[in-house]
């Protein structure tokens, strides 16, 4: 994988970059399996009650999530780079398919981002690297004022934890 898709810009971009000590191929499949992404995506206490991933390009790339006290809000958007266990790119830009969202769901959320999910083997562990890219400072800065460190760490926590009680099966 080309190192410089990794690059980040500080204005726009938001990154979590931390080695795990879970074997690359479990972090790919906690990412890329609804199943697995259900118990860790977002941070408790609000929980995944829904995934979808086509895990190709124009896939869909789909979570529902529910806060404590609230009704369910949906986000869906499109697999724009699958590179197998090292590389997982998508967006909320586009819906599956490329097709661009409609605008009013620019109204509606506070920002509109792709990300970036790499993962490289560290050890027996993986070096995993989450870009959130964002098209002007203003978008990022409402993503890092809602959380992004604390919410994407807590919930790498989490994937950790999955990983580690061994819910993948043999």
């Amino acid at each position: 994988m080309p190192r410089e898709i990794l690059t980040a810009n500080p204005e726009l971009d938001l990154v979590l970059e931390r080695v795990i000590d879970v074997p690359r191929h479990l972090a790919w499949r906690a990412w890329t399996e609804p199943e697995h992404m259900v118990k860790w995506f977002c941070p408790l206490p609000w929980r995944t009650t829904e995934a979808q991933v086509d895990l190709q390009p124009g896939g869909i790339f789909q979570t529902t999530m529910q806060g404590p006290e609230g009704p369910g809000f949906t986000n869906t958007g499109c697999i724009l780079q699958v590179v197998d266990k090292e590389l997982l790119v998508w967006t909320g830009v586009l819906g599956p398919g490329f097709r661009p969202q409609d605008k009013a769901l620019f109204a509606a959320v506070p920002f509109m981002m792709s990300a970036l999910i790499a993962f490289e083997d560290a050890g027996s562990g993986t070096k995993y690297t989450a870009i959130a890219r964002h098209g002007d400072v203003a978008a990022r800065q409402a993503h890092e004022q809602m959380g992004f460190h604390q919410g994407w760490g807590k919930a790498l926590d989490q994937l950790v934890e999955h990983a580690q009680a061994g819910h993948f099966g043999r």
